[in-house]
């Protein structure tokens, strides 16, 4: 994991302005939320079994996420890379997997080793800002 030095840290809104403006950005709710506190997930690069994310955790300051007027802030965003399985499940669930019914399997790894940190943490900034100079 590379934590990014952003101004994205500290920033609040709506949850509902979040969500529709990251959108346009490639960005989607992580799916392991809670009431009170969430990440939206842009993916950087997928390459074979290694994909590389920037997430933007937050939490609620007001309400519940489940609501579009949720007050929320962004926390410290980060860079984080899943290693994936490319081969079938050997689980109840292969045949969903083998036949393209499972869109997504167990990552092997969950904070995978990052080779060239420096550019990962470059190209996670610029999202960042780009990000920052729409919303």
């Amino acid at each position: 994991m590379i934590h990014l030095d952003t101004d994205m840290e500290g920033k609040q809104m709506t949850f509902g302005h979040a969500n529709d403006n990251l959108k346009e950005f490639g960005f989607h709710m992580g799916g392991n939320w809670e009431y009170h506190e969430g990440m939206f997930d842009g993916i950087m690069r997928r390459e074979g079994g290694e994909t590389y994310y920037v997430r933007l955790p937050f939490k609620v300051l007001e309400g519940e996420l489940d609501r579009r007027d949720a007050w929320i802030e962004f926390e410290k965003p980060f860079v984080i890379k899943h290693v994936v399985n490319l081969g079938l499940d050997k689980d109840s669930n292969s045949l969903l997997t083998a036949t393209g019914f499972s869109q997504f399997q167990e990552p092997l790894d969950t904070d995978g080793h990052i080779r060239d940190k420096s550019k990962w943490q470059e190209f996670g900034e610029e999202a960042i800002g780009d990000i920052l100079n729409k919303i």
